[in-house]
């Protein structure tokens, strides 16, 4: 089985373990027989609203295993990027919530109540009570020369009712109203990564997440194996036209499929054989020898594409067709 092959796995949580207060079903089985396995697990989140205990809380809730010490947020991440690049006792705007607030004085830093105080730096971070005004001394900070982290840039978040604005959006909201660009404390950089597994002394972890540009993107910067797992944002087909960067090592409809075997992929002369899926490229267009429903003939596409285009440093949007 495909676990069998790593000791530890990094999960991300939007969207891979929950959506909004529930659990993604099967998730919470699926997590919950690593341990028998021999396999750590650690939590990997760039939602910055709330803490590691109350994160862990919420996760064994749900059913699965989870201690604070096993949740790596970007909001401590970003904290500790801004205590390493401003003096002790610096003042600091913080757009997001009151952990993150949390997370700054703990670094001893003091908190400034707007732009007013001329600020150090601003830190942004995911919060549902974050508004306008909250944007706008952010932005009157950064134009008059404030430092500026986000915790993380994840346009959209999973919710109950669908996919809702994540902070990425809100930074961008800053970042058109003052032309700057933040330092990026969480995903995709590798730093959690790399934290986590540190700290469960993992030699072989596996990343798994629902997001390309964020899970995926930074498990590879942090040279670990990744898998997307198909019950967040990202589909199949985002998948397939994924640049280089982003391409996961594993794909699989649910985290129950960490149990069972992997399939196979060969080069078969112009073709891809990925279990009882074929699929080649010609003249730009995937030819799948499959059905659409069946996640092994993606798995095969994507093998094909990729193959074809190694170095794809852009989004793509292939034209593909399915013989069942």
């Amino acid at each position: 089985m495909l676990i069998s092959c790593f000791d530890a796995v990094l999960s991300d949580l939007d969207g891979v373990v929950y959506t909004g207060p529930n659990a993604i079903e099967g998730a919470p089985e699926a997590l919950g027989r690593l341990a028998g396995m021999g396999v750590e697990l650690a939590y990997i989140t760039n939602n910055a609203s709330r803490s590691p205990e109350v994160v862990a809380r919420h996760i064994r809730q749900l059913g699965a295993p989870a201690e604070a010490g096993t949740v790596f947020g970007s909001a401590d991440a970003g904290a500790d990027l801004l205590a390493e690049r401003i003096p002790p006792q610096s003042k600091v705007l913080v757009v997001g919530s009151a952990y993150l607030r949390d997370c700054v004085v703990s670094r001893g830093m003091t908190l400034a109540e707007s732009a007013e105080e001329s600020p150090a730096a601003v830190i942004q971070g995911f919060d549902p009570d974050v508004n306008w005004c909250d944007l706008a001394e952010a932005a009157h900070a950064l134009n008059a020369g404030a430092m500026w982290v986000a915790t993380n840039t994840d346009m959209t978040i999973p919710r109950a009712r669908g996919l809702a604005p994540g902070n990425g959006a809100l930074v961008r909201a800053v970042s058109s109203a003052t032309s700057a660009e933040p330092l990026i404390a969480g995903k995709p950089e590798p730093l959690l990564f790399q934290v986590a597994a540190e700290q469960l002394e993992a030699s072989k972890p596996l990343v798994v997440g629902d997001r390309l540009d964020t899970d995926i993107l930074g498990g590879n910067r942090a040279g670990f194996a990744t898998a997307v797992v198909l019950t967040g944002v990202d589909d199949p087909a985002a998948v397939l036209g994924a640049p280089a960067d982003q391409r996961p090592r594993f794909l699989l409809g649910t985290l129950a499929e960490l149990y069972l075997d992997y399939p196979i992929v060969q080069a078969t002369g112009k073709q891809i054989v990925c279990g009882h899926s074929r699929a080649g490229v010609e003249n730009g267009k995937i030819t799948v020898e499959g059905s659409r429903e069946d996640l092994t003939s993606w798995r095969a596409a994507c093998c094909a594409w990729w193959y074809a285009n190694p170095h794809a440093t852009e989004r793509t949007t292939p034209e593909i067709s399915f013989n069942s």
